[in-house]
């Protein structure tokens, strides 16, 4: 009886060692992950300043003045204020090098504006606010200074950041949910709840997925709602960022994510991320939504989100550590070029060492522009139709949105209205199936059959990128309608004088509008556009004035007048345009000498502009670009002809005579395979092309990806 007791105490020692073992563990790696976000919340210094003007004007009530404590609209909601400052004296009560450590002053001032909150439970009427903004301050300051402040006042604060959880309507897989969840995790860390916390790490560390619907596309681009509009460089970065930081979070510990996911969320940032950005650094216009309504939004991104990422793995180190020194040291550092086409998202980006470019259009399978939620982007209307931004330094937008003319957007072809359609007209889903891009990874082709959303208006529109600069065509101009039609080239903030061709020289204009007829070339802050036929080109140059709030109605947005120097340049193709066509060659990052060198020797040769085919070569790499927006032929030199049996888009190389490389893709989505013939007998063997040669040509079966991949490329190298 003694050895069944003895044997029984041994075996229940045993299983308390090995459960009670590893909670230790777990109990360790929780206090570290928790001093972990403490030590970033208190990152940086605390202007005492700030802090000083808070103590002594926060009212007896706890509330501050300059906020209005009424307004819980969606424009409104200035309370997100209130919850800010109690972070921000948090961090003062808490910070080892801070004048206000363990003030009590301080502690009372948090103490009166929790209280405050917690007895008024402000509710906006933008959930975001509710569930994330809100929660995600409360929690902050729980972590900080929970434990010095009054357990009922704590307790009471709970339901408030418990807005943050995995039910929430917020909490939309591949969407929000990582946001929420992390508060939900840092709460939980507060609370020391360490079984549940354990379930919200492996719930963020899943949400790294590719997604059909919502979140990371296929392509790397990233969609936050079903219409299905390029949200990278907004909640895809937020998406990333929220990763990233439990990823450093919990490295090294039990918690820590696998290898599998941090090389899927990096090659989410190098390859969405940092490809729709100029030089990797700068977030672009082109990609932008309704945010552009809000002043900094293009200003340059920090290094911190892939530093971090080069602490959880060593995947694609070289890459990461590029742009990080690209955005501490200058774009001069960026050296990886590239051509991408986000299939998903229907937007192509094009980087150079000198230059950076994108192309943003929409089909009948996504929307053209987000909807302007919480009355920002006002006047978007445009921007998606086929829209061409262009960056030298990477400034060129920078804040021009207030003074921006909305029926100008740069590429887009637009009729002239007196004033742009109610806001609520902005997002509308495309009528055209025949968008898309051919690209290689290095050169690419972009071709738009265009029909406004907006206006009885339609144009075959393609862009051609080589190396020293692209081409942009146009054909097929056609508007019901008597108002007038342009296609602009660029508007852009201006950086000293204009200058134009005259004769064998040049003249500077003088700010003010002018009409250029016939004029082969137009060169202002370093970028040279050179027109290779007769059009009638006009441009305007100076000052413009306008309000933020023109474009944004919350009540945060600045109210002064801001005036801006701007350049703009557009074609003018008149009113009921039947058959219209423009051409003009952009050249980024030259000298006016070199832009009169260059409309003298094009490098960059036009084979066709008609609305069936638009095709572009470069003779010195033996490069041809080609749309065809229906069957048929065209002969690109002597002995070189290709027939399509389909609408389809080719990019051909050349190299010593011979056909080495073909890339091809169906902007409709439809077909299996791109069927054409061509002129040469080619030779060699792929498992995604079907070659038979008779008597000197070739026809050619080339297989396209389908599925989530249908609108990528198909590249055939040859022998």
């Amino acid at each position: 009886m003694k050895q069944k007791v003895s044997n029984l105490f041994i075996g229940l020692i045993l299983i308390a060692w090995v459960c009670l073992v590893p909670m230790a563990v777990y109990a360790n790696d929780f206090d570290r992950i928790k001093g972990r976000i403490v030590a970033g919340l208190l990152e940086g210094d605390i202007d005492a300043a700030t802090v000083t003007e808070l103590l002594d004007s926060q009212r007896a009530d706890g509330t501050w003045p300059g906020i209005n404590y009424e307004d819980v609209s969606r424009t409104g909601f200035e309370h997100r204020l209130h919850s800010a400052n109690l972070v921000l004296l948090s961090k003062a009560y808490t910070h080892r090098g801070s004048k206000f450590r363990r003030n009590k002053r301080v502690l009372q001032a948090i103490e009166r504006g929790l209280s405050h909150w917690v007895e008024h439970d402000y509710f906006c009427d933008n959930w975001w606010h509710n569930q994330i903004g809100t929660p995600m301050n409360m929690v902050h300051v729980m972590l900080l200074v929970g434990s010095s402040l009054p357990a009922d006042l704590v307790e009471a604060t709970q339901p408030i950041i418990g807005r943050a959880h995995l039910n929430a309507s917020g909490a939309r897989p591949s969407g929000d949910r990582i946001k929420i969840a992390g508060i939900l995790a840092k709460n939980l860390l507060f609370i020391n709840d360490l079984s549940q916390f354990e379930e919200v790490i492996k719930v963020i560390e899943g949400e790294i997925k590719f997604a059909e619907g919502r979140g990371m596309q296929y392509d790397y681009s990233f969609h936050h709602r079903e219409d299905r509009v390029n949200n990278t460089l907004s909640y895809g970065l937020g998406y990333a960022d929220a990763f990233v930081e439990w990823a450093v979070y919990v490295a090294g510990t039990q918690y820590a994510f696998s290898e599998e996911k941090s090389r899927q969320l990096v090659d989410y940032y190098l390859d969405g991320i940092a490809k729709t950005m100029a030089f990797g650094k700068y977030p672009y216009t082109g990609a932008k939504n309704r945010s552009i309504a809000r002043p900094g939004a293009l200003n340059p991104l920090p290094a911190d989100t892939p530093k971090k990422l080069l602490l959880t793995t060593d995947y694609r180190r070289l890459e990461l550590e590029e742009v990080i020194a690209t955005r501490e040291k200058g774009i001069n550092r960026q050296t990886r070029s590239h051509s991408t086409f986000f299939w998903h998202s229907e937007h192509f980006t094009f980087q150079r060492p000198h230059y950076f470019a994108s192309v943003r259009m929409y089909s009948t399978r996504n929307a053209n522009m987000e909807v302007p939620y919480n009355s920002e982007g006002l006047k978007n209307h445009h921007r998606g139709d086929g829209t061409n931004h262009l960056a030298v330094t990477g400034l060129e937008y920078a804040d021009i949105f207030p003074v921006l003319d909305y029926q100008k957007i740069p590429g887009a072809t637009i009729l002239q209205k007196e004033i742009l359609p109610d806001e609520n007209q902005i997002q509308k889903w495309g009528s055209t199936e025949f968008v898309g891009a051919a690209t290689d990874g290095t050169y690419g082709l972009v071709a738009y059959d265009f029909k406004s959303a907006h206006d009885p208006l339609s144009a075959k529109k393609a862009w051609f990128f080589f190396d020293e600069g692209y081409v942009c065509l146009g054909a097929g101009i056609e508007a019901r309608s008597g108002r007038a039609v342009y296609t602009t080239i660029n508007q852009n903030l201006l950086q000293g004088q204009v200058a134009v061709s005259k004769g064998a020289g040049h003249r500077m204009l003088p700010t003010g509008s002018h009409e250029l007829d016939g004029i082969p070339w137009v060169f202002s802050d370093s970028v040279g556009y050179v027109f290779p036929e007769n059009q009638l080109v006009r441009v305007a140059s100076g000052p413009v004035s306008g309000r933020w709030t023109d474009i944004s109605q919350q009540t945060s947005s600045p109210k002064e007048l801001v005036t801006k120097d701007v350049f703009s340049l557009w074609l003018d193709h008149g009113s009921r345009p039947g058959n219209g066509t423009y051409s003009y060659v952009v050249f980024p990052a030259v000298s006016r000498s070199q832009v009169a060198e260059l409309a003298t020797n094009m490098p960059l040769q036009i084979v066709a502009n008609t609305r069936d085919i638009q095709a572009v070569k470069h003779p010195d790499r033996g490069l041809y670009q080609l749309a065809f927006y229906r069957a048929g032929s065209l002969e690109l030199e002597d002995g070189l002809t290709v027939k399509m049996d389909s609408p389809g888009l080719l990019m051909i190389q050349l190299a010593d005579g011979k056909v080495v490389k073909i890339t091809g893709s169906d902007p409709t989505r439809r077909l299996a395979a791109l069927n054409f013939r061509i002129s040469h007998a080619l030779s060699g063997t792929s498992g995604m092309a079907t070659l038979a040669t008779q008597a000197g040509d070739t026809s050619v079966r080339l297989e396209l990806p389908q599925g989530m991949f249908a609108g990528k490329s198909a590249v055939l190298e040859l022998k």
